[in-house]
């Protein structure tokens, strides 16, 4: 979707997704520390306007803000202030709204308030990261809402253009190559043994990535793919874990894919950006 602009120095992209829940479990989801971590990263929201908004993203990446919007379980907003250097505010905006059959609409509204065009590749690069996390949510939401949860996020950068390759090869490791939705996949490989089901693909030249709903040997989620920069290529790994257990889980298989990533890519750990 393009950017929109007005006259008055507005510059916005938006986004609409289609979840399951009602909408008191997409607003715990949505806009709450242990909610985000069940399905995007790690993060403290206190509930009131002008309260603290931060996300951690790992490896020394946070971002925070303040909360702009606090009306549950409908309207939440925050701005970043310090989300790049030298980067005017962006402001961001949740709507949600109940439809028939327990799901919600939800439309998510990034704005950056500046008449320059020089932060347009960052503003059009949020609408297309979220797609995969969005991709997360659904699958929360139907399978594990209200559960205990916990996460990580973990990146790799590979001294390479060749973004295809880096894709096969991180298939190949992990026992996911050529993977189709509805399939069900295991691996006794890798930083982790899993079992579970594809429940999401998505390729193209820039971005791909596997969404995998595990059942054994504990509930989760992997989501796995590959990101084109301009001089290299960033393979990452989100995981998320449900149930009693998610914490300890979380912190044991959190240094094994750091590690793992390094190792088998031949490359360093990275920041998310």
């Amino acid at each position: 979707m393009a950017i929109k602009k007005d006259g008055m120095g507005k510059r916005w992209v938006e986004m609409d997704l289609l979840v399951p829940g009602t909408p008191e479990h997409v607003w715990q989801a949505m806009a709450t520390g242990p909610g985000n971590a069940a399905w995007f990263v790690q993060g403290e929201i206190e509930p009131r306007v002008g309260g603290l908004f931060r996300l951690d993203f790992g490896q020394g990446t946070v971002t925070s803000g303040a909360v702009t919007a606090w009306e549950p379980p409908h309207q939440f907003g925050y701005v970043e202030r310090e989300w790049a250097p030298g980067a005017p505010p962006v402001a961001t905006e949740i709507t949600i709204v109940g439809r028939s059959g327990d799901r919600c609409l939800v439309r998510m509204v990034h704005s950056l308030f500046t008449s320059s065009d020089d932060w347009d590749d960052q503003l059009e690069g949020f609408e297309s990261g979220w797609p995969g996390f969005f991709a997360v949510l659904r699958v929360y939401l139907e399978r594990f809402a209200g559960q205990r949860a916990a996460s990580f996020m973990a990146m790799a950068s590979v001294a390479t253009t060749d973004a295809l390759s880096t894709w096969q090869r991180l298939g190949q490791a992990l026992g996911l190559e050529g993977a189709n939705v509805g399939e069900r996949r295991t691996a006794s490989a890798g930083p982790e043994p899993w079992a579970g089901v594809v429940e999401h693909v998505h390729q193209d030249a820039r971005q791909r990535y596997v969404l995998l709903r595990i059942d054994e040997p504990s509930p989760g989620i992997a989501l796995v793919g590959t990101y084109a920069a301009d001089a290299d290529t960033r393979v990452s790994a989100c995981r998320y874990f449900y149930g009693d257990d998610a914490t300890a889980l979380a912190v044991e298989r959190e240094p094994r894919w750091r590690e793992w990533l390094t190792k088998t890519f031949d490359g360093q750990t990275t920041r998310p950006w």
